[in-house]
């Protein structure tokens, strides 16, 4: 194939148009590069919104859950809190029951139901608070009185008046105790 002038010349001057206009852009502005600078922070700071974002909505439903769980266990406490003066009638109805009944009808019954409460509190994990010998705590316990005692040290529980209860760590209700002086 020859090369004819023409094509030799149009060759040369299209050479020299693209050297001008690459030699014309480094001395005039970069637009698509700063475009592209723009973008790019854009995107970055897209970037990091998204990702408080999401930690915010993480950091949210955690806290969601923790009130979740403390409204159950409240909600729990409370109703135990009304059920207590039930079982301590239960109780008092219990072991104030006329000598010779025991075998009666109405006291199994009384019994069973007692047992199956008991059983209620048991399942929604509240605890009896222990109490005679067992040091006083402020706490756990609530003093109505003291008195002297050969059989148990100073401050030591003599007596329980009333039985406490607790749901996990939390005291529904102190136990009323005598303790030692």
């Amino acid at each position: 194939m020859t090369v004819t002038n023409d094509e030799q010349v149009s060759d040369e001057v299209a050479e020299m148009v693209d050297t001008a206009e690459i030699d014309g852009l480094d001395e005039q502005p970069h637009p698509i590069e700063d475009l592209l600078a723009a973008a790019q922070a854009e995107a970055a700071r897209n970037l990091d919104g998204w990702q408080r974002t999401q930690a915010e909505f993480a950091n949210a439903r955690k806290r969601f859950e923790k009130q979740r769980v403390e409204t159950y266990v409240n909600a729990n406490a409370d109703l135990v809190a009304k059920l207590l003066p039930v079982i301590d009638d239960l109780e008092r109805a219990l072991e104030s029951a006329p000598a010779g009944t025991g075998d009666a009808p109405w006291i199994a019954g009384v019994n069973l139901v007692f047992r199956k409460m008991l059983a209620v509190l048991e399942e929604l994990g509240v605890q009896n608070i222990p109490a005679v010998g067992e040091p006083f705590d402020p706490n756990l316990h609530e003093a109505l009185s003291e008195e002297t005692s050969e059989d148990y040290e100073s401050g030591l529980i003599v007596r329980e008046m009333r039985r406490g209860y607790r749901l996990g760590d939390r005291v529904i209700r102190p136990s009323l105790v005598t303790v030692a002086a």
